[in-house]
């Protein structure tokens, strides 16, 4: 019976997602604050008012319902957790935008926040509704390693709609807009770098992020530590069609008790990073080692590469390019948990093996402390390498991050 259940609730869930990304997801305000309105009832007394016709949100997120009737009032299932993050970053030769091989000489310092809000709703104890409500500024150069929220004139907007559930016993699918299709992919990597540029272990490009449009995909529980997942991201105007662009990702990884391997493969339709109107084929390969040793810090590496096919009509038939990644962290070194890293900042291109670019790397070393429960704050110290002609940037950031 669950599983017939969950057949019927597949399909539904996706047709109503689909259309989210075309339609504005700013957040309504005024509805929000009709759930705290709270006219002639003390609040203090009211979770024991049996006659109140509706319960409001309390701290912490958790409804009180005690009636299957939801309308105008939270789920007893329904959680919501919040975060903030202050940033102040200071740069030297500051690079236009983070994008390409050119930059503005000089100096800059600057400071930015980051909003969000989790809202998560189980309806059978085994599925999950998952809604992320971002605002902040991070966008901005001088902070943009620390990869925060960066919204219109800081307002509110939905950055993502989920909804996962069980498929019998071993198998998890989710339908979502907006939302990573490699969402319930487990890459082989345990280092939890905060920068922008590394923290995807290497494994850039053969990861299907969020795009504005719709995604599904499943993974399967294999056993014996093997676990395998596919992955769909596409238009929502043209889905799977000549109309929308598409890509696709399937991911096998094994996960033992001190290491882990994970292979991934994708296919992109015009992806951004060729800077060409192409089709790519896309291979990662990650894997992580945890020695036993006391002290001695976990290793990650990462390496991808990818095949473009470039249209007729160019000088050149393909692109092959590759970049790789190697961290190290410590998750217990003093009061705190650090890590380093280095890796390619962005794919290295050979054209038809007649022109490479130059490989440019990233460096970054940082260092996590909590200072209570909900407040943890995070140095981080980075150098980039830009193309001959441009001097290389380096940067000094901390992260202040509250969770409530």
């Amino acid at each position: 019976m669950k599983l017939f259940r969950s057949l019927l609730v597949a399909p539904a869930a996706l047709g109503l997602l689909a259309p989210l990304s075309a339609t504005a997801s700013e957040t309504n305000l005024n509805e929000i604050s009709n759930y705290s309105d709270i006219e002639s009832i003390d609040f203090a007394n009211s979770f024991n008012n049996e006659d109140l016709s509706e319960n409001n949100l309390v701290a912490g997120g958790e409804g009180l319902v005690d009636v299957h009737s939801h309308d105008g009032s939270f789920s007893e299932t329904t959680t919501a957790s919040f975060s903030a993050d202050f940033m102040l970053g200071a740069i030297d030769n500051e690079a236009t935008a983070d994008v390409g091989d050119t930059g503005n000489g000089g100096q800059s310092v600057m400071g930015a926040y980051s909003f969000q809000i989790d809202l998560n709703t189980s309806f059978t104890g085994e599925d999950s509704l998952d809604v992320s409500i971002d605002a902040g500024n991070a966008g901005s150069a001088g902070v943009v390693e620390f990869d925060g929220n960066a919204t219109s004139s800081d307002s509110l907007v939905v950055d993502g709609v989920s909804y996962t559930f069980p498929i019998g016993a071993k198998t998890t699918a989710f339908v979502g807009d907006n939302t990573d299709g490699s969402l319930l992919f487990d890459t082989a990597c345990v280092y939890g770098g905060p920068s922008n540029t590394l923290d995807d272990c290497g494994n850039n490009y053969s990861a299907l992020n969020a795009g504005g449009g719709s995604a599904f995909g499943a993974s399967y529980d294999v056993g014996n530590g093997f676990t395998a997942a596919f992955g769909y991201t596409g238009s929502p105007t043209g889905l799977m069609t000549e109309e929308g662009d598409d890509a696709y990702a399937t991911q096998v990884t094994y996960s033992g008790d001190n290491y882990g391997v994970s292979f991934t493969y994708a296919y992109k339709e015009n992806p951004t990073f060729t800077q060409v109107v192409t089709d790519s084929d896309i291979y990662g390969l990650n894997a992580y080692f945890i020695p036993s040793g006391e002290g001695l810090p976990s290793i990650s590496a990462g390496y991808e590469t990818a095949n473009s096919d470039i249209p007729e009509l160019s000088t050149t038939s393909n692109i092959d390019s590759s970049s790789w990644f190697v961290g190290l962290s410590w998750d217990e070194l003093g009061p705190g948990s650090a890590g380093i890293a280095v890796g390619t900042k962005q794919h290295t291109v050979d054209f038809d093996s007649t022109s490479v670019d130059d490989e440019l790397l990233m460096y970054e070393a940082y260092y996590s402390y909590e200072i209570n429960d909900g407040m943890t704050v995070t140095p981080l110290i980075y150098t980039k390498e830009f193309a001959s002609g441009t001097e290389d940037e380096s940067g000094v950031m901390v992260k202040t991050s509250f969770s409530f």
